[in-house]
C-alpha cells in the first residue's frame, strides 16, 4: 500500500478528539449516496415509462402505415401489398380498414374505433394481445349470421357484455339513400375479449373481419384504409418509410409509429434530461460537504502535514494524500448509492408499489426499468465531481508552511 493511501485511510478513522471530522465525513458519504441513489431511481423511472409505453404501443400498432395519396383509402390493396412485401426490411404486410361507430348493448352506448383485419391466425396473434375470454377460432370461423367482434376489456366492461353476446354498431358516417343520409347499422357477436394493458386501446378499440369492415365503412372489396407493415428493426421505421416514398412516389403517403408518438417520447426525453440536471445538484451539494470535510481535516492535521514535510514529503505527496481522502469518500458514497438505487428500483418495479389511474396514464402502475449504462454514467459523474471537490483543499494543504505549523508546538 502506498504511503499516501495508508495515511488517508488512517485520517478517515477518527479518534475521540476528532469526532466532528468523523461526523462531517459520514454526512459527506450519506450526501453522495443519496444523490446517486435518487439519480438512479429517477432515470429508472423515466426508462420504465419509455420502455413500457413503447412496448404497449408496438404490441397493438404497426411499425409503418401506408395510405393512399393524402391519407385516402388504398385502391387495389392486394397489388400494393405484394409490392410492399418486397421492400427491404419489411417482414409482414396486412391491409386494414378503420371506422368509427357507436356500440350499443344492454341499454349502454360507447363510442369505439372499429378495425377490420384479415381473419388469419398469424395476423390475430399480433392484433389481439392478452386474450382474456373466448377463442380466436370463433373469429376465423364462418356460418354465424352475425359477424364476429373482439372487444377490449374496458370497452366490454362498459357495455356489460361477454363472449357470445351480441352488440349493435351504428356507423357515424351514414350511407346515402333516397330518404337522405341513413346511418349504417350492423349487429356483431362477441367472439373474444382481450387486454393489452394500454387503456386507450382496451377502452376504445374493437376488431372485426376485413370484409365486414369494408361493408360497414362503405368501401369496395379492393379498398382498404391503409396497409400496416411490420419491420425487422423498429427504430428503422423512418428509413423504411423513406424508401417506400422514393419507390412509389406520390401514389402513397406514409406514417410511422415514431411520428405518431413523437410528442410522447420527446416529452419523456426532455423529462429525463431535466431530472438528470436537477438531481445532479444533490451530488453537487454533497461535493461541497467533501470540501468542508477536507478543509477541517487540513486544519486538524496541520502539525502532521508539517512533520511529514520536514521528513521529506513534498507538495505532490500532500496533494495526493488529501485527494485520495476525498476520492475514498466519493467512491464509498457512490457504491452505497448504487446499491440503494438498484435495490429500490427493483423493488418498486417487481411489486408495483406505485399505482396509477389507467384512464390518465394508460398504464396501471409506475414502471422502473434499470439501465446499467445509466448506472455507470451516474457513478462516473459522481466520482468525478467528488474528485474535483478535492482540488482546493489539497492545494491549500500543499501550500501549508511547515515552519509556521510547528512554531508553537
Amino acid at each position: 500500500m502506498k504511503l499516501e493511501l495508508f495515511v488517508a485511510l488512517r485520517y478517515l478513522k477518527a479518534r475521540r478528539k476528532q469526532a466532528v471530522v468523523s461526523v462531517v465525513t459520514a454526512i459527506s458519504i450519506l450526501g453522495v449516496m443519496a444523490g446517486v441513489a435518487a439519480l438512479i431511481i429517477a432515470l429508472s423511472l423515466n426508462a420504465g415509462f419509455q420502455s413500457e409505453y413503447e412496448a404497449k404501443i408496438l404490441s397493438v400498432t404497426s411499425h409503418v402505415n401506408v395510405m393512399g395519396p393524402g391519407g385516402r383509402a388504398v385502391e387495389d390493396y392486394d397489388g400494393l401489398a405484394a409490392r410492399l412485401s418486397g421492400v427491404d426490411g419489411v417482414t409482414d404486410v396486412n391491409p386494414v380498414v378503420y371506422g368509427q361507430a357507436l356500440l350499443q348493448s344492454n341499454g349502454r352506448e360507447e363510442p369505439a374505433v372499429l378495425k377490420g383485419i384479415v381473419p388469419d391466425p398469424e395476423v390475430l396473434k399480433f392484433a389481439v394481445p392478452g386474450l382474456l375470454e373466448g377463442t380466436l377460432d370463433h373469429f376465423t370461423a364462418s356460418g354465424d349470421r352475425f359477424p364476429p367482434l373482439i372487444l377490449g376489456k374496458e370497452l366490454a366492461d362498459a357495455l356489460v357484455v361477454s363472449e357470445g353476446e351480441v352488440v349493435r354498431a351504428i356507423g357515424l358516417e351514414g350511407a346515402i339513400s333516397p330518404l337522405g343520409r341513413m346511418p349504417r347499422i350492423q349487429t356483431f357477436r362477441v367472439a373474444a375479449i382481450f387486454e393489452s394493458g394500454l387503456w386507450e386501446y382496451d377502452s376504445k378499440w374493437a376488431l372485426i373481419p376485413l370484409d365486414a369492415a369494408q361493408r360497414f365503412s362503405g368501401l369496395l372489396d379492393s379498398q382498404a384504409s391503409n396497409i400496416e407493415l411490420l419491420i425487422s428493426d423498429i427504430y428503422g421505421a423512418t428509413d423504411v418509410a423513406a424508401r417506400i416514398k422514393d419507390e412509389f412516389g406520390p401514389m402513397v403517403s406514409t406514417s410511422t409509429w415514431i411520428e405518431l408518438n413523437k410528442p410522447l417520447f420527446s416529452a419523456l426525453k426532455l423529462e429525463k434530461l431535466a431530472m438528470f440536471m436537477a438531481i445532479s445538484l444533490i451530488v453537487f451539494v454533497a461535493s461541497l460537504n467533501i470540501v468542508s470535510t477536507l478543509i477541517l481535516m487540513v486544519m486538524e492535521k496541520g502539525r502532521d502535514i508539517a512533520v511529514m514535510s520536514a521528513m521529506g514529503g513534498d507538495r505532490r505527496f500532500t496533494t495526493r494524500l488529501f485527494m485520495l481522502q476525498g476520492l475514498i469518500i466519493g467512491i464509498t458514497g457512490t457504491v452505497l448509492g448504487d446499491i440503494l438505487g438498484i435495490t429500490a428500483s427493483w423493488y418498486l418495479n417487481a411489486f408495483r408499489v406505485i399505482k396509477l389511474e389507467p384512464q390518465v396514464y394508460s398504464i396501471p402502475f409506475v414502471p422502473f426499468h434499470l439501465s446499467w449504462s445509466d448506472v455507470l454514467i451516474v457513478s462516473v459523474v459522481a466520482v468525478l465531481i467528488s474528485l474535483i471537490a478535492t482540488v482546493y483543499p489539497s492545494w491549500a494543504a500543499a501550500r501549508l508552511n511547515p515552519v509556521e505549523a510547528l512554531r508553537y508546538e
